[in-house]
């Protein structure tokens, strides 16, 4: 039995579940969201829980049980809070501004990159933070990870964009190398 898969999901207050079939829709203060999982696992409104079941005993369902628990979660939790990602800018001259649904960067290049925000996406720019948030976890992380592929950190000076807290192994250079070699 998955130890995840047979917790279980404790429907916040302010947040309406139906399930339909295979197909379960969550309606929160924050908006709407459905998810359709396999047929392979059951979802069951229990009181105030939602509970996750396999339907038999194959490899393929044990795989599913605490996958779809997990994605029926982070539905419920979108849509009564909202997922965020941070982003932190780093580098001499690089910066972030928002204008209107599109985020403006400037991070080194002779023009500046103009990220449009997807359906459901918004962007907030505090100093050198950029704050990506929507409902769906799954969009909010994509879109992240498309905004730091602009301009990944690099490891000699680390310059760039990086998810908040991450942390750049950084290398030593060319310099460092030659001063140890020229010393004989």
């Amino acid at each position: 039995m998955s130890r995840i898969g047979k917790k279980p999901i404790k429907v916040m207050e302010g947040v309406t579940v139906k399930i339909d079939g295979n197909m379960v829709t969550a309606t929160g203060p924050k908006g709407d969201l459905s998810y359709e999982h396999r047929p392979e696992v059951s979802v069951k409104i229990d009181g105030s829980t939602i509970l996750v079941e396999r339907v038999s005993e194959t490899a393929k369902a044990k795989s599913l049980h605490g996958l779809t628990r997990t994605l029926v979660e982070n539905l419920l939790f979108g849509v009564s809070k909202g997922w965020n990602k941070g982003l932190e800018i780093v580098g001499v001259g690089y910066r972030a501004e928002t204008n209107g649904k599109e985020l403006i960067l400037n991070v080194g290049f002779s023009h500046q990159v103009k990220f449009p925000a997807p359906e459901g996406i918004t962007f907030e720019v505090k100093q050198n933070i950029i704050n990506v948030s929507g409902i769906d976890k799954q969009r909010v992380g994509e879109t992240a990870a498309q905004i730091r592929k602009v301009k990944p950190p690099e490891p000699y000076k680390g310059k760039g964009i990086r998810y908040v807290g991450e942390v750049v192994r950084r290398k030593a250079g060319k310099a460092a190398k030659a001063a140890g070699a020229g010393a004989k």
